[in-house]
């Protein structure tokens, strides 16, 4: 699929994965609105690309159901969905204490990166299923979701995170699956560890030993990667129905 034209959506677009994804498709001629909870740097990051932003909850069926109208109000028809929007915890299912975590704090994760991530791409493909295909192939769109190496090697601490992306990864090919009928893809990113505003508060000293753990290049990944993986698989019809870790080949240690 071309990008140069289309209408293209990234949730969590106003800082790291998200902010690479939509400045690559900006870049790109595509004419990208941002889903964010932050307005301040939603709102600088899409003046600065030239695009849309939405404040919006992907947790929310309201929020998600608003946010679509007005960036197909604004941009037409999006092609192109790319979602990053979620969060990370380090929260162990039982602590020092020996308490169990509250589940509220559990579901929360799982609610915003799983059944956001379902509840932004279900919506987004509700809305192109019936559009003009735009590739050779009768394509209509893509969808790129985002996992994390914690789906396959989660760590202590990570019960809640481990299980909202495996479950990212698992929903990534019955989606697939289904979508195929209407020319839409779906595929799922899992990076390993990279630099993100996460990140970007620890210690340079601490970001260089978490670079060392990955055997090559032995440092953090950057956004831009992330946005290149997703360029090619928009670009690749063939692509379709599968998670490809982006991560150096590390495999996390337990802990």
């Amino acid at each position: 699929m071309r990008i140069d034209g289309i209408g293209a959506i990234v949730t969590g677009g106003a800082s790291g994965l998200g902010a690479g994804t939509a400045e690559m498709l900006a870049r790109n001629g595509a004419k990208v609105t941002i889903f964010d909870l932050n307005t301040e740097l939603g709102t600088a990051k899409a003046a600065e690309l030239g695009g849309h932003f939405v404040k919006v909850d992907v947790s929310s069926e309201e929020s998600v159901n608003a946010a679509l109208a007005e960036a197909e109000e604004k941009h037409g028809v999006a092609r192109v969905l790319v979602n990053c929007a979620g969060i990370a915890t380090a929260e162990k299912m039982i602590d020092r204490n020996g308490q169990p975590l509250p589940l509220e704090r559990f579901a929360k994760v799982v609610g915003i990166n799983l059944v956001g991530t379902f509840n932004v791409m279900s919506k987004f493909a509700a809305r192109l299923h019936t559009a003009e295909p735009v590739g050779a192939d009768g394509e209509r769109g893509v969808v790129i979701n985002t996992a994390s190496v914690a789906a396959f090697e989660g760590q202590v601490g990570q019960p809640a995170y481990g299980a909202s992306k495996g479950g990212v990864m698992a929903l990534t090919l019955p989606a697939a699956r289904e979508l195929a009928r209407y020319g839409i893809r779906v595929m799922t990113i899992a990076p390993g560890i990279f630099w993100t505003p996460m990140m970007a508060g620890l210690p340079p000293e601490a970001q260089e030993s978490l670079g060392k753990q990955i055997p090559f290049p032995s440092r953090l990944g950057q956004p831009t990667e992330y946005a290149q993986l997703a360029e090619a698989i928009i670009a690749n019809p063939m692509l379709n129905g599968e998670t490809i870790r982006l991560d150096g080949a590390i495999r996390m240690a337990p802990r």
